[in-house]
């Protein structure tokens, strides 16, 4: 054995048997090999905190060898030795600290049976730590054991009643993944019988019924909570989440008058702007965004929440002050500032300004893709021969960050409509790298462009070999075999395996679609079309929903999904080779 391990080892438990002849005899190991284990460490240097009663123990071979074996097994990551030599050690030297030890390495381990043995012989050794206590009702609520834990709770909360608010309200954080919300609703409620005027007491009922789904109940205990504790945001914002359930505005009222009568509840409005961009209110959220930042003047994160409002409203000019602000007042990550600004001034076409921006990015990890931006910029003014050397001569901290640059050039190219070009990169790329999940999959797009449809399927097979479960790679491949009409059954197995990795994708929907187009089941391909274009109004997903109306008849529904997806796309190939078939 190494002696740093063996030195280490005689200086913790020195110091958890300190009082003991034995230990004081053990010599003092070289300063080099002294490098205490922090865990065993801390506890030592706890010990007495609580007033408890330590045992008089002496420092013995074999207890010695019980640690070791409970420490290099935990170094080693055999987490169950070293839960059950740490849990012998425990029971052999009934010493509560390292029984808290015990503890400590069984939750780690995820072992709730030792862990709760630990725990209670913890709490049996030192019957006054509160940290025993909170151990042993963590265990036992993580272990769906809430009933097991009320007499603990009880102890814990007639042991510290000074405490009782901060336990409630650690309680009710404690039960939120509980299974059996009735179960965790009836706890809270005994407990909460001895402590009628306590608000957090109500609140923990309140959280406790609405997960239950009792809202009845969960609104009643809120107003309890607010008699004993007016303009408290915390129970203001579960009241808001209770009203605004399945979609209602209730919410929406409750949360404008409270904030009207407590304009200072910023945690409320910032739930409340939030909200309100969830729902695509970006004009309201915005305002709810600028108010929080008058009382917040040099808060970066609001004027960062701003200029991506302003941005998505297309309001450059107020983007563009909200971001230049946050830069000032020193947003945590710089460079995604400067990328948001980049983007301001191109979309302004002030494209030496844009350029500007991108390349002040320090390097960092936002380095790569502001490079990236640079050099689309370039493409996008024409100098394509200019980005692309560019590209080339970004320095770059590992392969992945290259597989980034090498993807961004096949995307030039791409938009410059050299699909050849975006064939050879990628196939060139893919040389030295023949197992990059990215890489494949973009050079398979590349060779379905061009028709190789033999290399596009290899690359797809090898991709799936390496990734078996690539939900669009499954897409792609039987997307293509569907578009040529050849393989169905195969063609319908693969996208049933991708829809099942990802039933919400609204391209694998309209791959689905248009399998069960070409099988000729049209009351399915419709549906699946129509969920698909639901989900994201795609020009491409619009031409085949078109195809499939017209094939049952409903060549007026046909022609007005085509006629928007055109007012809205009206270069887009796929609808003018669709429209023009189907006149």
């Amino acid at each position: 054995m190494r002696p740093s391990i063996l030195n280490t080892a005689i200086i913790v438990l020195g110091c958890f048997f300190a009082a003991s002849a034995t230990a004081a005899s053990v010599p003092p190991p070289a300063a080099d090999n002294t490098v205490p284990a922090p865990a065993a460490a801390t506890l030592g240097a706890k010990s007495g905190a609580t007033g408890q009663v330590l045992p008089k123990l002496e420092l013995t071979d074999q207890i010695l060898y019980q640690y070791l074996v409970a420490e290099i097994a935990l170094q080693r990551g055999d987490l169950a030795l070293a839960s059950d030599a740490y849990l012998d050690l425990a029971r052999n030297t009934r010493d509560p600290r390292i029984a808290k030890r015990a503890t400590e390495v069984a939750i780690y381990a995820q072992r709730g049976n030792a862990a709760e043995s630990a725990a209670k012989l913890w709490l049996e050794l030192d019957p006054q730590s509160v940290n025993a206590q909170q151990a042993l009702v963590a265990i036992l609520l993580s272990s769906n054991k809430p009933a097991y834990a009320s007499p603990y709770l009880q102890q814990l909360l007639s042991a510290h009643p000074e405490k009782a608010g901060a336990e409630f309200m650690q309680l009710g954080i404690m039960l939120n993944n509980q299974p059996d919300k009735t179960a965790s609703l009836k706890l809270i409620q005994d407990l909460a019988q001895n402590y009628p005027d306590l608000p957090e007491a109500h609140l923990a009922i309140a959280q406790a019924a609405a997960r239950a789904g009792q809202f009845d109940l969960a609104l009643a205990q809120l107003d309890m909570a607010d008699k004993l504790k007016p303009g408290w945001d915390t129970a203001a914002l579960l009241r808001f989440e209770i009203l605004s359930h399945n979609g209602s505005n209730k919410g929406i009222a409750y949360i404008k008058d409270y904030l009207q009568r407590y304009p200072k509840a910023n945690e409320v409005r910032l739930a409340y702007a939030r909200y309100l961009l969830n729902r695509n209110d970006l004009e309201e959220s915005r305002r709810q965004f600028e108010l929080l930042a008058q009382d917040l003047p040099n808060n970066a994160e609001m004027q960062l929440a701003i200029g991506l409002i302003s941005l998505q409203m297309n309001e450059l000019d107020a983007a563009d002050a909200a971001f230049a602000k946050a830069l000032q007042e020193h947003y945590s990550q710089p460079g995604v500032v400067q990328i948001y600004l980049g983007q301001v001034a191109e979309a302004q076409h002030r494209y030496n300004d844009a350029a500007d921006w991108y390349r002040s990015v320090a390097p960092g990890p936002q380095y790569v893709i502001a490079q990236i931006k640079y050099a689309m910029l370039l493409a996008k003014q024409g100098k394509l021969d200019q980005a692309r050397s560019y590209l080339h001569g970004v320095k770059v901290n590992d392969d992945a960050e290259r597989v980034e640059l090498i993807q961004a050039e096949a995307e030039m190219l791409r938009e410059a409509h050299d699909d050849k070009a975006v064939y050879t990169v990628l196939g060139d790329a893919l040389a030295s790298r023949p197992d990059s999940i990215d890489l494949l999959y973009d050079h398979a797009m590349a060779a379905e462009r061009l028709n190789h449809l033999d290399i596009m399927e290899a690359d797809l097979r090898h991709l799936l070999s390496l990734q078996p479960n690539h939900a669009q790679a499954l897409n792609a491949l039987g997307y293509t075999l569907a578009d040529h009409n050849i393989r169905l059954p195969e063609a319908l197995n693969l996208l049933k395996e991708a829809l099942k990795l990802a039933p919400d994708d609204a391209y694998i929907l309209d791959s689905m679609g248009w399998a069960q187009y070409r099988i000729g089941n049209l009351p399915m391909a419709a549906d699946f079309l129509n969920r698909a274009y639901s989900k994201f109004p795609d020009p491409e997903i619009a031409a085949h929903l078109g195809v499939v109306l017209w094939a049952q008849g409903k060549h007026d529904e046909a022609r007005q999904i085509w006629s928007k997806a055109l007012a809205a796309h009206p270069k887009n190939q796929a609808l003018l080779d669709v429209t023009a078939k189907y006149k």
